[in-house]
């Protein structure tokens, strides 16, 4: 073999790159262990420990932050939490740009557009401008986009390719200040590992919440408009007595409650005036206390029970000023208005103490607190709370933020002493401009608070009066921070709702069994395959193709930790799929070694042309497999996007573990004359379709009827029965309900039916008390209240098999184990991107053959092979759905069967094209039926083992992979099947037929008169 060295070197750069990527997990893994033994069970205690050693470096230098951004992240499916998918509604976006223009050619073009954005790949604005040129050709969009807000970008001569250059800016802003929005209130809601990315239809945004037991709460959260205002704010110096009062009141109740016995619940019938407090400590005083507090934070931590003692009378003594750190230094008070600093972990008990009555009582009536956004410390532990000062009658900000009409962050060049420094330039309409000269003439030398979803993103010093609606804020930002809080600024601008259009969500025992079935099935399949290999080639040819299937599995792994991939049961399916395709290289091989071994060669000649021989067909085979794999990451979603991107990888991993890696190790043990003897057999192998010479080409007629009468069978059923539609194609909602007894699903159904309005179908799934519930109830309706209202509908339906006395909130959280939504949008994009993604394989796939083969009929016959295999499938699938006792719903993971069954199917025939085209080559006057039948019979073992072992594969998942992914598993059973039958009787019979027909033009006749039937 040559470039061995190449080939070492390479290996062992991978094996390092894959071990250093795979560490990660295992360290991550150890400490998500500490933190579980340290919480013992609680998840918030879980959180803040792994969130307290986040930037703590723990491994080669990584912090355990960055170690768990580089380990193998588990799917929701297999770890549980909530999987949304929120589209921002880009029409809304267009007509608030448009300052609700009430053209009525321009409204029935937005309709039209967003009408036909579910069925389309172009971008919004550009199916926007399409409809409103069919409904108004003469029309100049300059006519609707000329309003106040954008008169420094469009005026009424800017040509309408100006101003689709700025809508599509202006639309790009929108969906960056959602997505700025979104990944901060994520943030704050203390989820471990959340993932939230942008996707490429405009407008749409993904959100993963592993863990999350709250989906009320974060749809709300995720739903809610985001809130821009401007306030007026506090000195610290002016709170600074107050705020000391409060301290000693809260400090009077403890000693209250401590000497009466009373409990926290009677907190609020303690009446403690304000007059009564009349020590008031001064900032040199508070500075000690700070001092104290702090060094008895650094022993933490430690086991020094007199520390520990002394924070506990702290806290009696200073029950406020314990947990929030005035902003003082040196004994001085800080100006600005910043009164204090809490940890994380205190910041919602500041806010009880700061909300308790006693305390409103002593301080101002006018004064709001309000957390930073950011963390002060490279921790992100510690955030500063600032006092904001009601000025108007009905508690509303000095200013809202949709008067805001631009926001830029850009360098200032003013400043030359201190160099360039990053700025944020904003703009408001005239209402804003005329409300904003009169809030900074008030508060020159004041602060003025711009705060987002009651968080405090900037807090700058007015310098003098700003009239014109022009500003310029400066604060020492980087270019992110600048970035940032022009996007805020940005946020009251756009009044586009953001809707949920699709929903996931897996409890964490579903999740857990998820896991222990992806295992078991992983580990079974691999166990078979190995037992199956040593049987049929023997002892030592069967432990190096195990042994290859080991590296390709480390590889694999090692791989998709190094691009962060996420790893779900689609996923692990794909892993196991690929064990059973990587086997296929080595059959390919050891099936050519025994021919060149039965011709009289020596050991290492048969190896060396066996290998060579099978190259070609290997590398077709898996190249016509990755064209499958790149559609469908390309056009899947979530877990079928994992699926893909495990195929991908495992494909180009086998080929390097099965073709060089095993050559490497039998060249070794050739120079070492460890092997002399082999035959590649064993006596289960050894007379196994040994020269076989069954005629497929005369067998050609019946071979097209059988498919032709399941189609048409298909077809009837179709047409009578119809397919079972999944939620994803139809748009609805799927619950997974676990009883604690078996349940009739009749019964079921007529209970939910009276209060789903009869849009329902349950389904008994993996077990006799576990349901699946689907309806498309209200699946239009995206108000936040729709899921609760469903919820409730739900508990009322199945009340009567619940225990007595459970609870709606026991049903939500303790019966219902996962729960998916899909709106109609949504749905359309999936059914057309799935329709798109087989048809787009199908001719990828004929395309190849023809490049690689130059023949139409070899093209042609791969065409119709991969189409009949697909209609069969579909055909057995309307014919078999309402008879199997397992859920076989046309949805994502069916078109991801297909189009892995077309990968593979092809892959099968491509073997049998690669020996015709080899024995052509070399023998260009045999008769060419009898080639062709040859080619067929002298790959017949490698297809009847291919075939069995991935099949044998496939089975293990079917059986103990999980309900979630059982159709998916039968559906490539089938293709198993299916497409080795085509590969013999349709796609090599038909690839012969047009070969015929073409020769017989040119006088030659290919069928000889004897082989007619």
């Amino acid at each position: 073999m040559q470039n061995k060295g190449f080939v070492r070197v390479f290996a062992i750069l991978l094996a390092l790159v894959c071990i250093f990527y795979l560490s990660f997990s295992f360290v991550t893994n150890k400490y998500n262990k500490e933190a579980a033994v340290y919480a013992n069970g609680d998840s918030a205690k879980e959180s803040y420990y792994l969130d307290s050693l986040a930037n703590k470096k723990v491994w080669l230098g990584y912090t355990l932050k960055e170690c768990r951004e580089n380990e193998i992240t588990l799917g929701l499916d297999l770890k549980g939490g909530m999987n949304v998918i929120l589209e921002l509604n880009v029409a809304d976006a267009i007509r608030s740009l448009s300052n609700n223009n009430k053209d009525e050619n321009f409204n029935k073009a937005l309709d039209a557009a967003y009408a036909r954005q579910s069925t389309s790949q172009r971008g919004f604005i550009d199916l926007f401008v399409e409809e409103y040129k069919k409904i108004d050709p003469g029309a100049s969009l300059s006519a609707i986009f000329s309003t106040f807000e954008l008169k420094d970008k469009i005026t009424l001569q800017s040509s309408d390719e100006q101003v689709i250059s700025v809508l599509r800016s202006e639309l790009k802003s929108a969906i960056d200040n959602s997505f700025n929005v979104l990944r901060t209130r994520i943030d704050r809601f203390g989820v471990v590992s959340p993932n939230i990315q942008r996707l490429e239809t405009d407008g749409r945004i993904l959100v993963e919440l592993p863990g999350v037991k709250e989906p009320e709460r974060v749809r709300k959260l995720l739903q809610g408009s985001a809130n821009l205002e401007f306030w007026e704010t506090y000195d610290f110096s002016q709170l600074y007595n107050s705020l000391n009062e409060a301290d000693m009141v809260l400090a009077r109740m403890m000693e209250d409650q401590t000497s009466e016995g009373e409990d926290s619940a009677n907190t609020d019938n303690t009446s403690v005036a304000a007059s009564d407090t009349t020590a008031i400590a001064s900032p040199d005083a508070l500075a000690d206390v700070i001092s104290e507090a702090d060094s008895l934070l650094d022993q933490f931590g430690t086991e020094n029970e007199d520390a520990l003692q002394s924070a506990d009378e702290l806290s009696k003594q200073h029950p406020l000023f314990s947990i929030l750190m005035p902003n003082v230094y040196n004994g001085q008070i800080i100006p600005g208005p910043v009164v204090g600093v809490a940890s994380k972990q205190d910041m919602a008990k500041v806010d009880s103490l700061l909300n308790l009555r006693q305390v409103r009582e002593v301080l101002p009536d006018k004064v709001l607190f309000r957390w930073a956004v950011k963390s002060r410390d490279e921790n992100e532990q510690y955030f500063e709370l600032y006092a904001l000062k009601v000025t108007n009658r009905d508690g509303s900000p000095a200013l809202s933020g949709d008067v805001v009409t631009d926001a830029n962050a850009d360098f200032s060049q003013d400043n030359m002493r201190r160099g360039a420094q990053q700025v944020v330039s904003m703009e408001m309409n005239a209402e804003g401009a005329k409300a904003w000269a009169r809030l900074t003439k008030e508060n020159i030398g004041s602060s003025v608070a711009i705060v987002l979803d009651d968080l405090v993103y900037s807090a700058p010093t007015v310098q003098v009066e700003i009239t014109g609606g022009r500003s310029q804020i400066t604060g020492n930002f980087s270019v992110e921070e600048a970035k940032d809080l022009a996007n805020v600024l940005k946020s009251g601008k756009m009044a586009a709702s953001v809707n949920i259009v699709q929903e996931d969500i897996v409890g964490p025992s579903l999740g857990q069994e998820a896991i222990n079935a992806g295992v078991i099935s992983f580990a079974v399949a691999l166990v078979i395959l190995m037992i199956y290999m040593c049987a049929i080639y023997g002892l030592l040819p069967g432990m190096i193709v195990n042994g290859a299937l080991l590296l390709n599995i480390f590889f694999t792994l090692g791989i998709l930790a190094s691009f962060k991939a996420v790893l779900t049961l689609p996923g692990i399916a794909g892993m196991v799929l690929t064990l059973g395709m990587a086997v296929d290289a080595n059959v390919l091989i050891y099936e050519r070694t025994k021919e060149e071994l039965r011709a009289g060669k020596q050991l290492a000649r048969a190896l060396a042309d066996g290998y060579s021989n099978a190259f070609s067909a290997i590398f077709d085979a898996n190249i016509t497999t990755m064209i499958a794999g790149i559609v469908l990451f390309i056009f899947g979603t979530g877990p079928i996007k994992g699926f893909a991107w495990t195929l991908l990888i495992g494909i180009a991993v086998s080929f390097l573990t099965a073709v060089f890696l095993t050559r490497l190790v039998y060249e070794w043990l050739l120079s070492k004359d460890k092997i002399k003897n082999l035959t590649f057999t064993t006596g289960l192998s050894k007379n196994f379709l040994v020269n076989p010479s069954f005629n497929f080409l005369g067998k050609r007629k019946i071979g097209y009827l059988i498919p032709m009468v399941i189609i048409v069978l298909g077809s009837i059923s179709m047409m009578t029965i119809g397919l079972n539609a999944g939620i994803d194609f139809t748009g609805g909602r799927n619950y997974i309900i676990r009883f604690d007894q078996d349940v009739r699903t009749d019964d079921l159904r007529n209970s939910l039916d009276e209060q789903l309005d009869g849009s329902v179908s349950v389904i008994t799934i993996g077990s006799g008390n576990q349901v699946r519930v689907s309806t498309n109830y209200k699946i239009g309706d995206n108000s936040a209240s729709v899921d609760e209202e469903i919820n409730e509908k739900l508990y009322e339906g199945v009340k009567e098999l619940l225990p007595a006395g459970t609870t709606l909130q026991q049903f939500t959280d303790q019966y219902i184990q996962s729960s998916q939504k899909v709106g109609p949008s949504m749905a359309d994009d999936i059914k057309n991107s799935a329709v798109m993604a087989v048809i787009i394989a199908m001719f990828c796939m004929a395309l190849y053959i023809l490049i690689r083969f130059r023949d139409w009929g070899f093209s042609i016959g791969v065409f119709v092979s991969v189409f009949v295999t697909t209609l069969c499938i579909i055909a057995f699938y309307t014919l078999l759905w309402k008879i199997l006792p397992f859920s076989m719903e046309v949805d994502q993971t069916f078109i991801a069967a297909i189009l892995t069954v077309i990968g593979y199917s092809i892959n099968d025939t491509v073997v049998v094209f690669d020996r015709i085209r080899e024995t052509i080559k070399d023998y260009p006057k045999r008769d060419r039926y009898q080639v062709i039948n040859d080619a067929l019979n002298s790959t017949l073992s490698r297809t009847f083992n291919t075939t069995l072992s991935t099949f044998v594969v496939v089975l293990c998942i079917f059986l103990l992979g999980g309900t979630t992914i059982r159709s998916f598993t039968f559906a490539i059973m089938l293709g198993v099947l299916v497409g080795t039958y085509s590969t013999l009787f349709i796609a090599t019979p038909i690839a012969y037929e047009i070969q015929k027909r073409r020769m017989a033009k040119k006088g030659i006749v290919l069928e000889p008169a004897t082989a007619k039937k």
